[in-house]
């Protein structure tokens, strides 16, 4: 426990002299969560709505940071450090290489629950908002949606044959995501055409699902959605474990 602590002390305070996490992940998704509240405000979603745009918008940009965390982050530093043969050497000392990566997964982590409480406390003092259903069901679908994007990234950093690789592969899932999956622009104002490309989207998925819970809908109509992403954390999860590259 003392040597994860350690490591991650350090590998925190090289995160955060980077400035890629802290501008993207704490940032980013306040500055959206500010214009959003500032454009719509208590605007119904829609015609007859219960909920304003604002209400539903919260959920989808808490997402941002565990999207910039999991899917781009996290598969570059993995594929770096087996680039730089960081891995590799971890192999050859008593602790295991496996400690740096749960190091590393415990930092995005951190990050996407800071800017979470910050969103929150952003949301509630400047736009009166609260989360109307189960605060649990909420964090606990926060959680899900972590393990799902997460297990993409491991997977994508795990199987890259370079950092170069890894690099495009992490930008052609996150910037399609972070775009069109509702986390940025308002899935609800997305034309019809648009709303059926962007389900086939794991962020998407997560985002209904957290919406639900945080509006105090009924989380069984979201099964479809939590069935995808179950699918998905698995499959790549035994894709990582299976092809995982240490060198």
């Amino acid at each position: 426990m003392r040597t994860f602590k350690s490591m991650l002390k350090t590998e925190l305070r090289l995160s955060i002299r980077g400035m890629d996490m802290l501008i993207f992940a704490i940032c980013m998704p306040l500055v959206v969560l500010v214009i959003l509240g500032i454009i719509y405000g208590d605007k119904p979603a829609f015609d007859g709505a219960k909920y304003s745009f604002f209400e539903q918008s919260f959920a989808a940009v808490s997402t941002i940071a565990i999207c910039a965390g999991g899917v781009m982050g996290l598969p570059l530093v993995v594929s770096d450090y087996r680039e730089k043969k960081i891995l590799k050497r971890f192999k050859v000392t008593p602790i295991s290489p496996l400690m740096i990566l749960f190091v590393q997964i415990t930092i995005y982590a951190l990050y996407s629950v800071v800017s979470l409480i910050l969103l929150y406390l952003t949301a509630n003092v400047f736009f009166g908002y609260q989360i109307q259903g189960s605060i649990v069901g909420f964090i606990l679908s926060f959680i899900f949606l972590m393990v799902t994007l997460f297990s993409i990234g491991m997977m994508v950093g795990g199987v890259a044959p370079n950092n170069k690789v890894a690099g495009v592969l992490a930008s052609i899932l996150y910037f399609p995501m972070i775009i069109f999956s509702g986390a940025t622009l308002p899935y609800e104002v997305m034309p019809k055409v648009l709303q059926k490309m962007s389900d086939i989207m794991p962020l998407t998925q997560g985002i209904k699902l957290l919406k639900a819970t945080s509006l105090g809908m009924d989380i069984g109509n979201n099964f479809m959605e939590i069935t995808i992403m179950c699918v998905i954390s698995l499959t790549c999860s035994i894709i990582s474990i299976k092809y995982f590259k240490w060198e």
